[in-house]
């Protein structure tokens, strides 16, 4: 499993991997907005929340089709299902893959795109916090939609209608963390809802994931 995860990690960072991809795409977000918007602080503190969140789910989205995508296009993937390694574990390696060059990017980038948004100072740290706990269900997620999906001509459009309602509630509990940090609120309760809903990805969408590449390699 650690030689799977390596060979995602170099695949994900060589020219055309997809490696930065997230990133800049949220970058440019959080340019374009206060241009839509105006540059008025008051105005992007308030949307701030809301927008750092959904640049991040765009950002991880953009990349999913490609975590069984390339596998499943030169073979690997039936070697996979037919390696003593369970396919669930593949699922949960490959979902990490794309948090480690995804999501983790995002988080660290994260405070500086605030600053971009005139994020309050006091929502810094539940910024961080909330993206580090909601943004591995993202990952998650989007393999469960990339193992549904897999094969289908034009299956990225459906990877994007499929992911897009199971985002939502890390989407609203993810946001209301920041605004409560920006508020000088208790965020106690959103982040344990959001911590929940991670957690319970982790634990489920492995077998939902490997049920539906079974189904697919059939």
């Amino acid at each position: 499993m650690i030689a799977l995860l390596r060979r995602d990690l170099i695949l994900a960072t060589r020219a055309g991997g997809g490696f930065g991809l997230g990133l800049a795409f949220f970058l440019i977000l959080c340019t374009l907005v206060p241009f839509g918007v105006g540059p008025g602080g008051g105005t992007l503190s308030l949307i701030a929340p809301g927008i750092l969140w959904v640049g991040a789910l765009l950002a991880c989205l953009l990349s999913l089709d490609r975590i069984f995508a390339l596998d499943h296009e030169d073979g690997s993937l039936d070697l996979l299902a037919t390696a003593p390694i369970p396919l669930e574990g593949v699922v949960v390696v490959k979902a990490l893959a794309h948090w480690l060059t995804t999501g983790l990017p995002l988080v660290l980038a994260a405070p500086l795109f605030g600053v971009l948004l005139h994020l309050p100072a006091q929502a810094v740290a539940p910024l961080v916090i909330s993206m580090l706990v909601g943004t591995p269900a993202l990952s998650m997620l989007g393999a469960f939609g990339a193992a549904v999906t897999v094969g289908l001509r034009r299956g990225g459009l459906l990877l994007s209608l499929l992911v897009l309602p199971l985002y939502i509630p890390t989407l609203i509990f993810g946001a209301e963390v920041i605004r409560r940090g920006a508020e000088g609120g208790l965020i106690a309760t959103p982040l344990a809802f959001l911590g929940g809903i991670t957690a319970a990805s982790l634990a489920l969408i492995p077998f939902a994931a490997a049920a539906a590449l079974r189904v697919n390699l059939k």
